[in-house]
């Protein structure tokens, strides 16, 4: 049987994600029955040398105590999933040391291993959201962002985001690996965000799964005064889908990454595990 895994970056530097975040994303995937290789990423800060720097702050030993507390974190955040786990996940840890500002680079890269990641997500650092774009737009696997609000169950049932685009069909193949068969599809189309090519394609969408045994429910949705974001995010809290399933609108200039409306709306307001394909 095979087993696939589900890959979780921890960065520590200058901060690590909350307590909760990393156990709710240790639960879902736990739900999903997948293994799971965690990479805990510990900062190298280069030694920075000044002919006035060291008479008025000791700039290399601030270094060195924070690369100290970047290494301990690292420890315990293996301490904290090895706990919240069990023996219900096997688990390989990697713990790495990287360079001031690679870290971002490095997790995109290992991601590619790994059949989708999960970014804990907290609206409370940068960091959850410099991690999700770079591994989303960088690695060219799905990934799945938990808030810490959720509690672990079975993905049963997931709402699509569909407009018919490459990125929406990217996304909806990738989520359909982590539905049991039989299992309910919300698909979700708003009609008056901009200009879409065909005729109704929720439904059309919701035919062509159907053939494959799934069980749909095609919606078509209008914004009025309300943001895309609240309008996708409410609708599939009220179909009662554990996830949603978007296409990761945006693309990168080396370092600079641009989002769609939807995907930065529903980043800055998670309320349910949102997973994007790009």
């Amino acid at each position: 049987m095979r087993t696939r895994i589900a890959y979780l970056p921890l960065s520590t530097y200058p901060e690590a994600p909350p307590d909760t975040s990393v156990l709710a994303a240790v639960s879902f995937v736990s739900s999903l029955g997948y293994g799971l290789q965690v990479s805990t990423f510990s900062v190298d800060i280069p030694q920075l040398y000044s002919p006035m720097g060291g008479l008025l702050i000791d700039i290399p030993g601030l270094a060195r105590a924070a690369e100290d507390r970047s290494k301990a974190e690292c420890r315990r955040l293996q301490d904290l999933v090895e706990k919240a786990a069990g023996t219900s996940i096997p688990i390989l840890f990697k713990s790495r040391e990287v360079v001031l500002g690679a870290v971002l680079d490095a997790a995109a890269a290992e991601a590619r291993y790994c059949d989708l990641s999960v970014i804990p997500w907290s609206g409370e650092t940068v960091l959850a959201l410099d991690m999700a774009q770079s591994v989303v737009f960088g690695s060219g696997r799905p990934s799945v962002l938990v808030p810490s609000s959720v509690r672990a169950a079975p993905v049963e049932h997931v709402a699509v985001a569909w407009d018919g685009s490459r990125v929406a069909a990217r996304a909806l193949w990738d989520s359909l690996t982590l539905l049991p068969e039989g299992g309910r599809i919300t698909v979700l189309t708003i009609r008056d965000e901009k200009p879409l090519s065909g005729g109704d394609l929720a439904a059309l969408l919701a035919s062509s799964l159907e053939l494959r045994g799934y069980n749909v429910s095609p919606q078509n949705l209008t914004l009025g005064e309300r943001a895309i974001a609240d309008v996708l995010q409410e609708s599939a809290l009220a179909a009662g889908a554990q996830l949603l399933v978007m296409g990761g609108y945006g693309h990168s200039r080396v370092r600079d990454f641009i989002l769609g409306g939807a995907t930065k709306g529903v980043l800055l307001d998670l309320r349910l595990p949102v997973l994007l394909s790009h």
